[in-house]
């Protein structure tokens, strides 16, 4: 299923990030996945990979590039916006989730009410 609309949106800085690690992957059928599952601190932790397109995956295509999330992740992940942030204090995507109700101090964990 491709969604034309911005499901999630992604930043200049994570696109330029995502676009870089896609083409050292040398693979055009691979996309970023982007996920949620159990664990982390907060009880949901974000999965973030590049992998191919699986069967009931829904698409979000931006920059050139193909985001896939599976149907579980979705409902935590509407509205979402994914940056990339490299400075001082570290370098790595930063998730910014409005369905989060809480988060970890890292922000790599999450839970909902």
């Amino acid at each position: 299923m491709t969604v034309s609309t911005n499901f999630v949106s992604i930043t200049p800085r994570a696109c330029d990030e995502v676009k870089r690690l896609v083409a050292a992957e040398n693979n055009p059928a691979i996309g970023l996945r982007l996920g949620v599952k159990g664990g982390g601190c907060s009880g949901l932790s974000y999965d973030l990979k590049f992998t191919a397109k699986e069967e009931k995956d829904t698409i979000v295509e931006q920059e050139g590039f193909k985001i896939f999330m599976d149907p579980k992740s979705l409902i935590y992940l509407k509205g979402m916006q994914l940056d990339f942030q490299d400075g001082l204090q570290g370098k790595g995507f930063v998730f910014v989730n409005p369905n989060a109700t809480s988060t970890c101090g890292c922000g790599e964990s999450f839970s909902i009410a």
